[in-house]
């Protein structure tokens, strides 16, 4: 029998609920009626979280344009920055949990993904990786899965046609679907984009989440084109939102500047992934730093 008395003090905060359960049992396990109920409702509380605790993944988002790494701000003014191996290489030493590759003006220029490329880093780097950009076909995603990835993240053709996803899931199954969803704020609700945040659909990003959900998405990547690239944070409101839906896992990208700011969402959110770009590549934080930082902070991690 667990010795309550050991987990309780004399106090006579009663804590109602957990009350009305024990006290009619109370003469068996000699349990008296000063009792820190307030004690006690913290334990549980504590214990649960402990066992209901995820494990966050902290993830390279890597944009790339003709085989370079990119990066701009508010998914414009695309800057290069070199060869992404070389980037890659840095975050994969020091224990980056998964690789987001998204071909980032694919889809705008009807192009496919470079399966080539994708071969040379799944052969490299042994840890989950994610393809996007100019994903359109279910032969597309076939490539991609041949080529070494893990998933194909799709935002386009999904708003296209809807069918492709059904199609998609049909085939290869919802844990090697994606739903990419690209947002921004329109007035008093956000909206949803395409083709690398180029055309707005006039659709919000809850009722869309909602739909690829329905239809089989198995997780998503939620990008807020507002922060992205700032280094200002992550934007809570939309996220706070996005929670409210009925959820498959999810991954947060746009706006990380700070170990701090990822520790915030992920206290703040239902996150199971925060995916970072800008801050990597210039040096802002390091994958290393970020991650012992998160430890400290009782952040259970993928690896």
């Amino acid at each position: 029998m667990i010795n309550v008395k050991s987990i309780i003090n004399k106090s006579i905060n009663k804590f109602s609920k957990i009350k009305k359960i024990i006290m009619p049992y109370s003469r068996s396990i000699d349990i008296d009626d000063k009792i820190d109920w307030k004690l006690i409702k913290n334990f549980l509380k504590k214990t649960i979280k402990n066992i209901l605790k995820r494990k966050v993944r902290i993830i390279s988002r890597i944009d790339l344009n003709n085989g370079q790494l990119v990066k701009g701000k508010l998914l414009e003014g695309l800057r290069k920055l070199g060869d992404p191996r070389l980037y890659l290489k840095r975050y994969y030493a020091e224990m980056i949990d998964e690789i987001i590759l998204l071909d980032s003006v694919a889809s705008l220029y009807d192009r496919n993904s470079n399966y080539a490329f994708l071969k040379e880093v799944c052969k490299e780097f042994f840890i989950p990786i994610t393809i996007g950009g100019g994903i359109k076909t279910i032969n597309d995603i076939d490539l991609a899965l041949n080529s070494g990835a893990d998933k194909v993240a799709v935002n386009s053709a999904f708003v296209r046609d809807i069918n492709f996803l059904k199609d998609a899931v049909k085939k290869f199954g919802s844990q090697a679907i994606m739903g990419s969803i690209v947002t921004r704020r329109h007035r008093y609700n956000w909206e949803i984009f395409v083709d690398n945040a180029k055309h707005r659909i006039k659709v919000n990003p809850f009722d869309w989440a909602e739909k690829l959900i329905d239809n089989g998405v198995g997780e998503i990547i939620l990008t807020s084109i507002d922060n992205d690239g700032l280094g200002k944070g992550f934007d809570m409101d939309l996220i706070t939102e996005f929670d409210k839906i009925r959820k498959v896992p999810y991954i947060i990208s746009g706006g990380a500047g700070s170990p701090k700011h990822v520790l915030d969402i992920i206290n703040n959110s239902d996150c199971s992934g925060v995916a970072i770009g800008s801050a990597f590549h210039y040096g802002i934080i390091s994958v290393k730093e970020l991650k012992s930082f998160l430890n400290k902070n009782n952040i259970e991690l993928r690896r």
